[in-house]
């Protein structure tokens, strides 16, 4: 069954998300739906603020405020219990027809691991792919799989200069 699973987007009150996500979890432990209901996010962005006395501070932000995203096995039962919770003003989509998310759109908020085969290592000659450096060549200078980064240098304007990528933006040189 939760092979059929697909991501769909829950709106909520504002604020209301940690409890949604919470009742949402409680509900699926004691009514035995692990199999129905598989994952519940809130997309957090990781930033620095400066407070109003000039300190630097750490904090999650929401990245869609008034939004939760669950991945779910969408059936009577499952569209009513989620519509019943308290915070939950409905589903994203037509009045009674949730739309799941594309695949595309799944990748974008990568709320799926997405493998990336690496096939070059520390030392090795690539050319970036995507990004402003693109058609730069480089040499790897650190891997970083479960960040999903790798630390390239690169020479530009007389200067050897690092630069952070993401894992597929680079191709080994043949």
């Amino acid at each position: 069954m939760s092979e059929n699973a697909k991501w769909y987007v829950l709106h909520t009150y504002s604020g209301y998300e940690n409890a949604v996500k919470t009742s949402i979890e409680k509900f699926v432990t004691n009514r035995n739906m692990g199999d129905m209901i598989l994952q519940i996010e809130i997309p957090l962005e990781h930033v620095t603020e400066v407070t109003e006395n000039g300190t630097m501070k750490e904090v999650d932000r929401k990245v869609f405020p008034g939004y939760v995203l669950i991945k779910m096995v969408l059936t009577d039962d499952t569209w009513h219990l989620i519509r019943n919770i308290r915070g939950v003003t409905g589903f994203v989509g037509s009045a009674n027809k949730p739309i799941p998310l594309t695949e595309e759109e799944v990748a974008a908020l990568r709320m799926e691991p997405n493998e990336i085969i690496v096939n070059y290592n520390v030392g090795d000659q690539v050319r970036i792919t995507d990004g402003p450096l693109e058609s730069f060549m480089g040499t790897v200078e650190s891997i970083e799989p479960e960040k999903n980064k790798v630390c390239v240098v690169v020479s530009m304007f007389g200067r050897e200069t690092p630069v952070e990528l993401e894992l597929d933006q680079v191709e080994v040189i043949q």
